[in-house]
């Protein structure tokens, strides 16, 4: 699906990719982690068709380069920072539709699975939406295309709980006919995600390792959380969670994502001197 041969790039005389050497298949889920400055961010721009390079790059059999309006169909990007357009939303819409060939109402319906209501904002300028309210459209517009290659810089960053759960329900409907690329700093942002870890470092790749798949994208955990007081700031911590108490405050039930159950247990450690007991268990469908 996606071939870097000896893959180098400079910018003046630095050197930012080193002969990378890089094959990915149909289905694989890589996350490219790497400190700031590992090259992640010019790989991604080399794939996108954006810089001249020295080697190859080739997603089915295509130059990203010289073939950027063919490729650029079949890949769908969300990027870590929003542009700063000032372009409608329904006419960012329709434009993204129509450089793929997608179907705008396809866009509108992913959205509206992620709590974005297009119709109430389809006039406002996308530059004057709120972070949460961006990451939603830009991931509607790269999910609602029919794209065999999906890349995403940090995609869910600036998603509430509830919305990372359907975004993650999106990916798990087309894990198996879509190549992912998830960018990310931190390997533990992205690790429930992935099948596949690529690590940079200096412009080079220093790590390729396959992983298991010990929970599905669409996974789900149910959560019982006894807390030995009732505490706001643990409140406010489970509301942003969608869980719900018992009339004391002190017993807390909800479900978590799979691929979202350590993030979860990252919140609930800064509280670990409130909670009495915990379960979290695997939901059988």
């Amino acid at each position: 699906m996606i071939r870097c041969d000896n893959l180098s790039k400079s910018f003046r005389r630095t050197r930012v990719l080193d002969g990378v050497n890089l094959e990915i298949a149909l289905g694989e889920r890589i996350a490219l982690i790497g400190s700031n400055g590992a090259g992640k961010t010019t790989l991604i721009r080399c794939l996108l068709g954006e810089y001249t390079h020295d080697g190859t790059v080739s997603i089915e059999g295509r130059s990203p380069r010289t073939e950027r309006t063919v490729v650029l169909g079949s890949i769908g990007f969300v990027p870590q920072l929003p542009p700063p357009l000032k372009m409608p939303v329904g006419q960012l819409i329709e434009f993204s539709a129509a450089l793929s060939g997608a179907d705008p109402g396809h866009i509108d319906a992913i959205a509206a699975r992620l709590g974005l209501g297009v119709d109430a904002i389809r006039t406002r300028p996308f530059n004057k939406l709120s972070g949460g309210m961006k990451q939603k459209l830009l991931i509607a517009i790269a999910l609602g295309r029919d794209a065999k290659v999906l890349i995403m810089d940090e995609p869910a960053a600036n998603l509430d709980p509830a919305a990372r759960k359907i975004f993650f329900d999106l990916l798990a409907e087309r894990q198996d006919s879509t190549t992912m690329i998830i960018s990310s700093h931190r390997i533990d942002e992205v690790a429930s995600l992935v099948n596949r870890v690529v690590e940079m470092d200096m412009g080079k790749v220093v790590l390729d390792d396959r992983v298991a798949d010990d929970v599905s994208l669409s996974g789900r955990f149910a959560c019982k959380l006894v807390a030995r007081r009732a505490d706001a700031a643990l409140a406010n911590a489970l509301g942003a969670w969608k869980f719900t108490a018992d009339a004391a405050g002190l017993i807390w039930q909800g479900e978590v994502a799979g691929p979202d159950r350590l993030r979860f247990i990252g919140v609930l450690s800064r509280y670990v001197a409130l909670i009495g007991d915990l379960t979290l268990h695997e939901v059988t469908v």
